[in-house]
């Protein structure tokens, strides 16, 4: 993260502490060692912008970082902000807007009509942000939840999976006012399950997560299962298995909605990943959580977190359903395909990073 966004978060949130009379210290803490770092450094973010973060402009991060610290204020842990700026995305776009949907105002969208209070206090985004959540509180296990399940508890939206689309924008937001590099500096704020430090053999390849083969590669009910799925719990990280460029990045298309659990009679990788690898090697990673951590035409390092094990498209449980490929590349287009697929198993012992075939 460049110098100039953390100092855009700093200002922005100890602006807003001095107006809610909260000590700075209490918000900006000292990062920890990053858990989901990479073997290599990442490239330096490219996303903010003067006053702002990625997409979201100064005005929109003001009210994001108000958010945050009415949360910090109340002594609402780090995932319960997270839970909030996604809704608020969602919601509002992060502005305090003085109409909405029949008579929903302000920064969640809460309806006078509905118990959240009068318009001129739910125009308030200190107050506003208070009411979420108060009710957030009373959910049940409410921080073990997925993001849009969470917030579909609070908002009772007709769109249910909307929120669970903007949980990445809202760990970046999150993180930028808060100061810290990534969300994984901020202790509970990410569901992600990071597990050990990747390690990366002599020929620049590691594994994608540290999990057993569950199916091999090989025919399966008169189809080629061009891969294998690596048994890990839902949100483990999934790391690019060796350096290279994203080709392909997002739901697939054939899938449906990526943002709910798949099914066996549900089609397509659902949430997956491309990279194409020097050699004209290519890689796949699909079924994950959410959208992806990486988009098109980003280059990754061997151990960069790519995204989250999940169950999306056709998938029956967590897994990460990894594919390796071989001349993927002719002229100036890279195509994974069946054709080209090959056995991960001996693929990745010949590199140096053997898959776990315990099962």
């Amino acid at each position: 993260m460049n110098g100039k966004r953390v100092g855009v978060g700093v200002a922005v949130v100890a602006a807003l502490l001095v107006v809610c009379g909260l000590p700075l210290a209490s918000v900006i803490t000292e990062a920890p060692a990053e858990a989901c770092a990479p073997a290599a450094a990442q490239a330096t973010s490219s996303a903010g912008t003067r006053g702002g973060v990625g997409r979201w402009n100064s005005e929109q991060v003001t009210n994001a970082a108000t958010i945050v610290t009415v949360g910090q204020q109340r002594g609402i842990p780090a995932r319960g902000w997270v839970i909030a700026v996604a809704t608020a995305m969602v919601e509002s776009s992060l502005r305090n807007l003085r109409g909405g949907d029949r008579d929903s105002v302000g920064l969640f969208q809460q309806r006078p009509s509905q118990g959240w209070g009068t318009p001129t206090q739910i125009l308030d985004p200190v107050y506003a942000a208070g009411k979420f959540y108060d009710k957030l509180l009373r959910i049940p296990n409410w921080q073990q939840l997925p993001l849009t399940v969470a917030a579909q508890r609070v908002q009772v939206s007709a769109f249910p999976d909307k929120y669970g689309e903007y949980e990445q924008d809202a760990e970046q937001v999150v993180a930028a006012v808060t100061g810290v590099a990534t969300i994984s500096d901020l202790p509970g704020a990410s569901l992600a399950v990071c597990g050990g430090a990747p390690n990366v053999a002599a020929s620049g390849w590691t594994l994608p997560v540290q999990a057993a083969v569950g199916s091999g590669y090989g025919p399966r009910a008169g189809r080629l299962h061009a891969g294998v799925d690596l048994i890990a719990v839902r949100n483990t990280v999934i790391r690019a298995a060796s350096s290279g460029e994203v080709v392909w990045s997002g739901c697939d298309p054939g899938t449906g909605s990526c943002d709910i659990d798949g099914s066996p009679s549900t089609r397509g990788c659902g949430w997956y990943v491309d990279l194409v690898h020097a050699g004209g090697y290519g890689t796949r990673y699909c079924h994950m959580v959410r959208r992806p951590d990486v988009r098109v035409g980003d280059t990754v390092q061997a151990g960069q977190p790519i995204g989250l094990v999940g169950t999306s498209g056709h998938s029956s449980g967590p897994h990460l359903h990894f594919e390796t490929h071989q001349a993927v590349c002719g002229g100036s287009r890279c195509d994974l395909s069946t054709a080209n697929s090959t056995d991960p198993v001996p693929f990745m012992r010949e590199r140096g990073a053997p898959l776990d075939e315990s099962r």
